[in-house]
């Protein structure tokens, strides 16, 4: 038996990709699986209906079950559709998995109002339409699983500053539908996925790669650390019945292995009896907040796990190992 017999799903922007490798698995689980992509570019220019249709056809050659939508996420109607395409064909939903996304790639001071109105609206207003459908029917249910791409550009891209609102903006929304469906059952969880895509391969890095391989990164990806496939494992499992207490949670998937990220943490703080004066602050800030508040994260935390000394990191099987923060509260 799979983990997800009986279930029915939507995946957005499951035509290429994190989102193709996440259909598949969930279908592979016993998911039956509503396949949605529009067949945009990069951009979000254009309409290609084969990426979808590809990824229905090679569910049903495994012998599980999928039907194709083209919609756009970031049209509300449209995104209603598609969940209730889920629901008309089988009865119900039972799973979302938003991952649709565009680039609009410039710096703040550069950006165009359309560049940003456009990944918004594609990420986190296509998050929105589709969440807000499937929770209806979800709390109805009192079950459902929903699971939305975030990224680690939330933490910090400069290059990113739309795609790193919209990330960030999928995870508050996220917790927000967290705390609100839990007394129905539901749970609502999100991933900064990572592995090379058409995405890594459009950037001016991918390029060069191709230029010296002869190869993009998304070719050389399969089967390695960077493959975007190496997301679908966890969102299986936080698709199914064994992650009922599993709500509100934010993942890093890097190489084999994945990652909780803290919920955020007061750390330090200054009062008075009364409010305090700009000069009192200033005057105060060095004994109090101090001088060594840390930057932005930024993007490459992941990496810098694989740093930790050795003895903080325990083997709990034979080729699997764990690490946990072991110092008490960030």
């Amino acid at each position: 038996m799979g983990m997800l017999d009986g279930k029915t799903a939507l995946v957005t922007g499951a035509g290429r990709g994190i989102g193709r490798g996440i259909a598949l698995a969930l279908a592979a689980a016993g998911a039956k699986v509503v396949v949605n992509d529009i067949g945009a570019s990069l951009a979000g220019e254009g309409g290609d209906r084969s990426p979808a249709d590809a990824v229905v056809r090679e569910i049903e050659a495994a012998g599980g079950v999928a039907e194709a939508n083209y919609g756009n996420v970031a049209d509300f109607v449209q995104g209603t559709e598609m969940v209730e395409q889920v629901a008309t064909a089988w009865g119900r939903i039972d799973v979302l998995v938003h991952v649709a996304g565009i680039l609009r790639d410039r710096m703040v001071f550069n950006m165009a109002e359309g560049e940003w109105d456009a990944v918004i609206a594609v990420h986190l207003k296509g998050a929105f339409n589709t969440v807000r459908a499937a929770s209806a029917r979800m709390r109805e249910q009192r079950s459902g699983r929903i699971i939305a791409m975030s990224s680690v550009s939330a933490l910090g891209a400069p290059g990113q500053p739309n795609y790193a609102a919209a990330k960030n903006g999928i995870i508050g929304l996220v917790w927000s539908t967290a705390n609100a469906l839990a007394r129905y059952g539901v749970t609502a969880n999100s991933i900064m996925p990572s592995g090379a895509t058409r995405m890594i391969d459009s950037t001016p890095r991918g390029r060069e790669v191709f230029e010296t391989t002869g190869k993009w990164p998304s070719e050389q990806a399969v089967g390695t650390e960077r493959d975007p496939d190496n997301v679908a494992p966890l969102v299986v499992y936080l698709a199914s019945d064994a992650a009922a207490q599993v709500n509100g949670q934010v993942f890093h998937s890097f190489g084999y292995g994945y990652t909780v990220l803290a919920q955020p943490q007061a750390v330090r703080r200054l009062e008075g009896h009364r409010r305090l004066k700009p000069e009192e602050i200033a005057r105060l800030w060095a004994d109090t907040f101090g001088g060594d508040l840390k930057p932005a994260i930024g993007t490459a935390f992941g990496r810098t796990l694989n740093e930790r000394p050795a003895a903080e990191w325990k083997e709990i099987e034979p080729g699997i190992r764990a690490w946990k923060w072991a110092y008490g509260e960030p």
